[in-house]
């Protein structure tokens, strides 16, 4: 008889919990009848602690509202939360609107934001200011600029241009050009993941100037018709244009880029090469064309250049992608000595492009067998000159990929890459982080105040410098 007694009173919480979530009212004198039919007939508790008892059965779950996750009485898997009893006549809350919401979380916000004393600001040192402000954001240092024009003039001390050089940052930049718009060029900061669109009015606006090589935080441009060459920095806008080439070139080149020191205030050099064995070097420090020499003759020509490929510079030395045979040529910059490495592609790779990543070679391609198609990243083996996979992109993501004809453009080749992913049916931008292994995908590019997505036409990367000059 006690067995079946509590099982009945625990049926009736269950009831009344269930008559609490779903808004069904309670009437007292209801819970009375079933209290005298539940009792039996020698029992000497009084009715009114059996409804106390019931009373305290009466508990809901304490979900904070502010909390995304405030959908639903029902709790997502892992998650506790508090019980809290609550008295039985109250009624239960009501879900506040989300205007209610953001108002109290402003008003917590602004008791807890704190004014910053003008009496100890005042005294913090001057010299402490510009090693603050190179440490700040690429884009939060150009919203500073307009504080006042001694921060806007900080570009041309050389202080602040010490105090940027000793600032490595983390990821590169991309400068991309879009196929709507080949006049003008887009920035993607990966850091903050956003899009910038920079108008450089140093650069010719008559004619298409591609960026095809960096080194700096400076990007080389060359113009469609492989005449002229220009250096920028996109983030100031420093920019000239490189002298005439001594030898008349008007076919499609490879170009290299590298530093003579550990920063472009010591000056840069710019080759390029063409498919016959023509190459010059442009030294910066003399602003002028050398040329070094010819090609010797254990490398084979023509070099059949993989244009699509950029070239990857190692401390001194650019390595360039080349076919027939398949392999490197790279070049010296110091010692002027060019040397050939034979190294077959893998099978069934397309749209490849070299890389670079702490001074190891990399190879990135597609990988198409059958109707699946799939981005693959291979290692350079410095023993035996052959390619070791050591990663590939997701399945998840090649699955979107089946079936259909893409096509692979590889936008910057240090440490961070991009990769411009295209077909009939798609347009898909993402990221490589090649030390870390890490894939990402990248917001689409949109021009202002614009809807439509814009396909990236070619693109290099670099790593921003407020103090690198042209």
């Amino acid at each position: 008889m006690e067995a079946e007694l509590a099982m009945l009173r625990h049926f009736i919480g269950q009831l009344q919990e269930l008559c609490e979530l779903y808004g069904s009212p309670y009437y007292p004198h209801q819970l009375q009848q079933q209290q005298q039919q539940l009792l039996p007939p020698d029992t000497d508790e009084p009715p009114r602690l059996l409804h106390d008892r019931l009373d305290r059965r009466w508990c809901f779950l304490d979900i904070d509202e502010s909390s995304p996750e405030y959908c639903s009485p029902i709790m997502a898997a892992g998650k506790s939360r508090g019980i809290k009893n609550i008295d039985p006549c109250k009624p239960p809350p009501s879900k506040k609107s989300r205007k209610e919401r953001n108002q109290g979380k402003s008003a917590n916000n602004d008791k807890s934001a704190e004014v910053m004393d003008q009496e100890i600001w005042r005294e913090f040192p001057e010299d402490l200011f510009e090693a603050v402000i190179a440490r700040l954001p690429i884009a939060t240092f150009f919203r500073f600029r307009a504080v006042c024009r001694k921060w806007n003039s900080l570009l041309c001390s050389q202080s602040f241009s010490q105090h940027c050089a000793q600032v490595q940052q983390a990821y590169p930049w991309f400068y991309t050009i879009t196929h709507e718009n080949v006049n003008s060029g887009v920035m993607y900061d990966p850091s903050l993941k956003k899009w910038h669109h920079p108008t450089i009015s140093s650069l010719p606006a008559n004619i298409i100037v591609l960026p095809v090589a960096s080194a700096g935080g400076l990007v080389c441009f060359l113009d469609i018709g492989h005449r002229n060459f220009y250096v920028c920095n996109p983030l100031t806008q420093s920019s000239k244009e490189l002298p005439a080439r001594s030898i008349k070139v008007w076919s499609r080149i490879a170009v290299g880029m590298t530093l003579n020191g550990s920063s472009a205030t010591g000056g840069y050099k710019i080759m390029w090469v063409g498919c016959k064995g023509e190459y010059e070097i442009y030294d910066s420090v003399k602003n002028s064309w050398l040329r070094p020499g010819t090609m010797p003759p254990n490398i084979k020509l023509p070099l059949s250049l993989n244009f699509k490929s950029q070239a990857v510079s190692i401390d001194d030395t650019l390595y360039f992608m080349r076919s027939d045979p398949e392999g490197i040529v790279s070049y010296n910059m110091v010692t002027r000595i060019w040397k050939q490495f034979i190294i077959p592609a893998p099978l069934h790779l397309t749209d490849r492009t070299l890389a670079e990543c702490g001074g190891r070679i990399m190879l990135v391609g597609l990988l198409t067998k059958n109707a699946a198609t799939c981005v693959c990243i291979w290692e350079l083996q410095k023993m035996t000159l052959l390619w070791k996979e050591v990663d590939r992109m997701p399945n998840e993501w090649c699955l979107e990929f089946y079936g259909k004809h893409v096509r692979m453009t590889c936008l910057g080749n240090k440490g961070l890459l991009m990769l411009s992913l295209r077909s009939r049916q798609m347009n898909r931008l993402v990221t490589y982080d090649m030390s870390n292994k890490e894939w990402l995908k990248v917001p689409g590019c949109v021009v202002p105040r614009g809807r439509k997505r814009q396909w990236i036409a070619c693109g290099t990367a670099f790593y921003p410098c407020l103090s690198a000059t042209a």
